[in-house]
This record gives structure tokens, sequence and C-alpha cells, in this order.
């Protein structure tokens, strides 16, 4: 009977240490999700004046990103005539998970940094302009469904940072201390690996804009 027990005790301990040794840690998981993920850092680029304005987010060239202990997340958009609308959309990797999102003021190009995007769990962060929020104009151009949908900017935020991520954050902080001025459009945009994006429509000089 001990000999019977001693058996199944030994063989439980066994099989949940080979469970247990089985399933991924949190860091192999994260560094998992940073060479998988799908993401695109550069949104817009279609048909239409609004659908095709860019619109990109300020994360390394994965679209993998650790916003750090300040939460700190930029954006750039292109310039446009008409200027509509954004809608951040933050929403977990998988599993259960709270969906949220934050629409920012029509603006011209510039940058955008927002700050306080607390994470503790893989999160898909969306950015897309609200193409569709004109109504009256929509309705008059009889191909404004082409402007319906701006291809969003999608990267996944994750948080544990590493050493690339920290250079973005470092870039971001420095870009706050420009709240309210102007940056170099060529320089700031090549610290992110996005000089390509610039055209002859954009200023020489782009506003920093810091709703939070």
């Amino acid at each position: 009977m001990f000999r019977i027990t001693f058996k199944a005790v030994f063989f439980l301990i066994t099989g949940i240490g080979l469970t247990v040794g089985a399933l991924p840690s949190p860091t192999f998981a994260q560094a998992n999700l940073r060479s998988t993920f799908p993401g695109r850092r550069v949104g817009g680029g279609t048909r239409g004046e609004c659908s095709s304005r860019i619109l990109a987010h300020l994360v390394p060239g994965d679209s993998v990103y650790s916003p750090g202990e300040f939460g700190d997340l930029g954006l750039v958009q292109g310039p446009i005539a008409n200027p509509v609308s954004l809608t951040m959309t933050f929403s977990p990797n998988e599993g259960e998970g709270v969906e949220s999102s934050r629409v920012l003021d029509a603006s011209s190009v510039g940058l955008i940094l927002v700050r306080g995007a607390g994470v503790n769990r893989p999160t898909i962060w969306e950015s897309t302009f609200d193409c569709n929020a004109d109504d009256q104009s929509a309705s008059a151009d009889p191909l404004s469904f082409i402007e319906t949908v701006s291809p969003p900017a999608i990267s996944l935020l994750l948080p544990e940072q590493e050493p690339s991520d920290v250079s973005v954050q470092n870039a971001l902080i420095n870009l706050r201390q420009n709240c309210g001025s102007t940056v170099p459009a060529q320089a700031t945009l090549a610290q992110f690996g996005l000089a390509d994006l610039l055209t002859k429509d954009w200023p020489t000089q782009i506003p920093v804009r810091c709703p939070s």
C-alpha cells in the first residue's frame, strides 16, 4: 500500500514539474511576439484625400514597442487641406480584457505626443483618421465611399522593454521639450527611420502637439 501511494505521489510531482517547465515564461512569450507580430506602423496611403493622408506611430521599425514608466506614445500625421479627427484604440492582444479608445481633435501636419499609456499586458494599438466624420462633404461626393476607411497604423505595446524601446522613449521625452513649438521635419523623422515619408508637400518645420 505504501509503495503504491509513494509511486502515485512521485508521478504526480513529476508530472507537475514537466507541465510547469513546458509553459513559456513571460519573457519568452514577449520575445516571440516581437518576432511574429504583423504590425504596420505607417497607415494611410490609399485613394481619397482623407484615407491617403499619412499617419504613423513613432515606434521601432517592427511596430512593437514598450512605452516605459511614463507611457509616452507619439504619432506623426501628414499634410492635408481638410483635416479630420483621429481615433486611437487599445485592445488586448489575446484573452479577456477591456478595449479603450481616445479621439484626438482634427489638426494639421505635425507630431502628436500622448502620455499615460499604462501597459501591463500585450496590447494592440491602432490609430486611424475618422474619414467618415464629415457626412455633408461625403454625401456631396459620389465617390466618397473610397474615403470611408483610412488604413490604420497598427503597433503592439508590451510591458517589458528592450534597448530599441529605450531609444524611442528618450526621443519622445526630448520632443516633449518642444510642446507648443516646432521641430525640423527631416531630422526628427529620421530619428525614427521615417524620413522617407517626407515629400515636397511637407513643411521644413512641423509643430509638436501634446494633448496629454
